[in-house]
């Protein structure tokens, strides 16, 4: 299983940004792929998260009503549509993929529960 995140970028606050995950070597269907992010001397947080078994949505609070990840069968992506950035979403961005993960609508969350990761990609919204 590989992941490639681009789409990074430097924007002001308020604008728009599309994170893509680009998937290989896995079966979507099986997997629930998640976004974490990690800023500066913080700890890494879940964002979003995608169940490939349901089709489930999943969003941390900070993101709700500005963040939309869908997923592409076709491409073999995840995408992360960001809108109204905020300098507090400045962070590293990475996807990350869990293998048939059981109870996703309580397990997205939690970093350990993901077996592949992508080498991240810097988001830095400035105010």
């Amino acid at each position: 299983v590989q992941l490639v995140e681009s789409g990074g970028g430097l924007v002001q606050t308020g604008e728009s940004l599309r994170l893509s995950c680009a998937a290989s070597g896995l079966t979507f269907a099986d997997y629930t792929i998640g976004w974490f992010r990690q800023a500066p001397g913080k700890a890494r947080e879940a964002v979003s998260g995608f169940s490939g078994t349901d089709g489930v949505a999943y969003y941390a609070d900070s993101v709700k009503g500005r963040f939309t990840i869908s997923r592409d069968n076709a491409k073999n992506t995840v995408d992360l549509q960001m809108r109204n950035l905020k300098p507090e979403d400045t962070a590293v961005y990475y996807c990350a993929a869990s293998y048939l993960m059981l109870r996703p609508w309580a397990s997205w969350k939690e970093a350990g529960r993901y077996d592949n990761w992508g080498q991240g990609t810097q988001v830095t919204v400035s105010s």
